[in-house]
């Protein structure tokens, strides 16, 4: 019998884990106003229903793709949701234009899908998903203390 696949995780593991699969407060996983700065380039801004706003930009959130496929490969490199891939290691580094979708539209009451300008489409980006990523320092903060990382 094979032992590949099984990882044993410390109590603190399994406590970060259930900590960050505890169910968020509904008025915390609903927008009250979301913007897509597509003709500035920006990103993406909501403001969520609990008074609290968050922001991320279109790399980041290209990086933070949810589709299958790209948490599969984020599993395998060891990356978290919006770290960039590794840099190929090259003489000549060739342009890459930065992440921008050529459209968004909402899916139901519940996420935003953004079809990317190049050609990714498969992510859907629930509320849930974006409140429990979110990029503002507090939050971040929040996660590093659960983890039990440095800031």
């Amino acid at each position: 019998m094979s032992h590949e696949g099984i990882r044993v995780a410390t109590k603190q593991e399994q406590a970060n884990q259930e900590a960050r699969n505890q169910p968020l407060a509904k008025i915390a996983v609903t927008p009250e106003k979301v913007r897509v700065l597509m003709t500035e380039g920006k990103g993406l801004e909501i403001d969520w229903a609990d008074g609290h706003k968050s922001a991320w930009s279109f790399a980041w959130l290209r990086e933070a793709c949810p589709c299958a496929t790209c948490v599969d490969e984020r599993a395998q490199q060891g990356r978290e949701p919006g770290q960039p891939r590794p840099k190929p290691a090259a003489l000549l580094p060739m342009y890459a234009p930065p992440p921008k979708p050529a459209s968004a539209h909402a899916v139901g009451r519940y996420a935003i899908q953004f079809n990317w300008a190049d050609g990714h489409s498969g992510g859907i980006y629930s509320w849930e998903y974006l409140r429990r990523v979110c990029q503002c320092q507090e939050c971040r903060f929040s996660r590093d203390e659960a983890a039990g990382t440095p800031n």
